[in-house]
């Protein structure tokens, strides 16, 4: 369960209108969807409709969906009753029970099997959960509020997430800017992370940055957002021992002239590299060149479905990754595909 103070810090205008939309919905008894990459704050945003809601004063039930083998995850979710399973030798209620009357965080939505959704949107849908062993279906009053890294609707489109769930989870969806689209925080965030590890440290005052140190604040892109920031902060503060403001940071803590070399096997320089043997094609495979009864757009439309279906393989079904990777805009790559009735219209 979560019992932290929630704190949010920025004054751009995309972190102020998430924020703003997030406390529109917290009173709201319905299922909430937040999106946003790692280090954004999602579970700081899920503490916050819970602590905005009715449901206030009972319990926030955190569950990260990617951190238990498939296996665990419906007996984490719903429970399960002595002997369900091989060393279940007490029962045990599920996060369903132990967030009834509050809310239920489930970070990582993404990762849960398809199996576990089709329950899960059972418990959604009737207020019901059933624990493994038993065939008694208990009551919940539950709120769901769930996060994930991924764009669900290319998940659907793939067949690895259910669009019941989806449609029955996305009454309002939350999508969290990443520090680099809040460029007018970053200092602002690292002035208070940089205030508060001087304090922890013991340091009579903060000294600020020094314009280097601002500079490479400023000019970083921030993959892991602001834990990544956090993390930068702090350990500038700590190796600093000189008199002024902090004034050099260690935005990559892993370089090293001594870092070990990569596992993965190299080929020697003074070896040439063998030239590429051309994988074999299948009979029904397209080829460019290739000859045949068809006419020249036929062959061309053959064609264009082959790359646009190797495409997609290659890069796991993810449209947004496919889409970059041939060069091509989302909406240009939905419409290829729709075309060629690699996915529903």
């Amino acid at each position: 369960m979560v019992e932290r103070a929630t704190q949010f810090i920025g004054q751009s205008g995309a972190f102020l209108d998430a924020l703003e939309r997030a406390s529109r919905a917290a009173p709201l008894d319905r299922p909430v969807l937040v999106i946003g990459e790692r280090g954004t704050g999602k579970e700081l945003i899920a503490e916050r409709l819970h602590r905005l809601s009715n449901r206030w004063d009972h319990p926030l039930v955190v569950m990260n969906c990617a951190a238990l083998p498939e296996t665990l995850i419906e007996a984490e979710l719903f429970g399960h009753e002595a002997g369900a399973f091989t060393g279940a030798t007490k029962a045990r209620a599920g996060r369903f029970e132990e967030a009834d009357g509050g809310t239920l965080f489930l970070d990582e939505l993404s990762t849960l099997s398809m199996a576990a959704q089709d329950r899960l949107l059972r418990a959604v849908e009737y207020g019901e959960v059933t624990r493994i062993g038993s065939s008694r279906p208990l009551r919940v009053d539950v709120r769901i509020v769930a996060a994930t890294n991924e764009h669900l609707p290319d998940k659907v489109d793939a067949l690895q997430f259910r669009a019941d769930l989806l449609d029955r989870l996305s009454f309002e969806v939350l999508t969290l800017p990443p520090l680099r689209a809040r460029a007018g925080d970053i200092v602002v965030l690292a002035d208070h992370f940089g205030r508060r590890m001087a304090a922890e440290l013991g340091r009579r005052g903060w000294p600020g940055f020094g314009a280097t140190a601002l500079h490479a604040l400023r000019s970083h892109r921030w993959p892991g957002n602001v834990r990544e920031l956090r993390n930068v902060v702090e350990r500038a503060v700590y190796r600093w021992d000189g008199d002024g403001p902090v004034d050099a940071v260690d935005l990559d803590p892993f370089a090293s002239p001594h870092r070990p070399r990569s596992s993965a096997p190299t080929t020697p320089a003074s070896t040439p590299a063998p030239t590429p043997i051309p994988a074999p094609v299948e009979d029904d495979a397209v080829v460019a060149c290739d000859a045949g009864p068809s006419d020249f757009k036929s062959r061309v439309a053959r064609f264009e479905r082959e790359l646009l279906a190797r495409a997609l393989a290659e890069h796991r079904f993810n449209q947004r990754t496919t889409a970059d990777a041939l060069g091509l805009t989302y909406d240009q790559l939905r419409h290829a595909l729709r075309r060629h009735d690699l996915i529903k219209a």
